[in-house]
């Protein structure tokens, strides 16, 4: 392997979407052969979908579903325990493709130690008009809370620096974890460096969703509100006062 290949795994947070899971991994499994796979307390047929890749990837299991962030936070810490540096995070349910895989790997090539965030392009066929909303939300919050403009803060597609990244413990357990980890980890000065992406959505009633839309979007809107007043009394005084000071991060 070349460059930072053999540094990089991609980790795959899964519950109950069996029916697009081996897929995704004999894909993603064609561009990178190091391949972890969480299983978070999924009780429909993803065990015996793992249990088919025995000796090509490495697994995780427990038996009551904890969440997506707390999925990524166990796969997160795997991968470190595994000695990887760097690990990309894709979907389960057939969104993300694998051909963006040695994308991802080239641009850390270019930009070591970033982490690189996947851009959708939000304006593409099938995309879910509550998915535009959210994210155009979320992406004016993580402006106000980090200063630094994205154009897709919600994307799961990501390649994350493991030794860079913020203390993960401190994740919440469901979806918001993963926009937690990107305003964290921009406190933290770790280069953010968007990447455009291609997603498949299929048709309505096709795609297998455990996002709460009520639930979830409050859940991130406290969240947002959270960060913003540590961004607001803490993040951006402090940078202030560095600034006067003359010292740089």
């Amino acid at each position: 392997m070349q460059g930072n290949e053999a540094s990089v795994c991609v980790l795959i947070p899964t519950y109950n979407n069996a029916a697009t899971l081996g897929k995704v991994v004999e894909g993603a499994l064609a561009y990178c052969p190091n391949l972890i796979v969480v299983n978070d307390g999924s009780n429909d047929g993803t065990s015996a979908v793992i249990s088919g890749f025995s000796g090509r990837i490495s697994s995780v299991s427990y038996d009551r579903n904890r969440g997506k962030g707390h999925a990524l936070r166990v796969g997160l810490d795997e991968a470190r325990r595994r000695g990887f540096r760097y690990a990309i995070t894709m979907d389960s349910d057939g969104q993300h493709f694998p051909e963006e895989i040695p994308h991802f790997i080239e641009t850390l090539n270019s930009h070591p130690d970033s982490l690189i965030v996947g851009s959708r392009n939000l304006q593409a066929e099938r995309m879910p008009g509550r998915n535009s909303f959210a994210n155009r939300f979320s992406n004016f919050w993580f402006r106000l809370q980090t200063g630094i403009s994205l154009p897709d803060t919600q994307t799961g597609y990501r390649l994350y620096p493991l030794d860079r990244l913020p203390n993960l413990h401190l994740m919440t357990a469901r979806y918001e974890a993963e926009l937690m980890l990107l305003v964290a980890s921009a406190w933290k000065n770790v280069p953010l460096l968007p990447m455009p992406i291609k997603v498949y959505y299929p048709p309505e009633g096709e795609r297998v969703s455990h996002f709460k839309p009520f639930a979830d979007f409050f859940r991130i809107s406290l969240l947002n509100a959270g960060l913003t007043i540590v961004a607001l009394f803490f993040i951006w005084p402090l940078k202030l006062f560095r600034k006067i000071g003359g010292r740089h991060d």
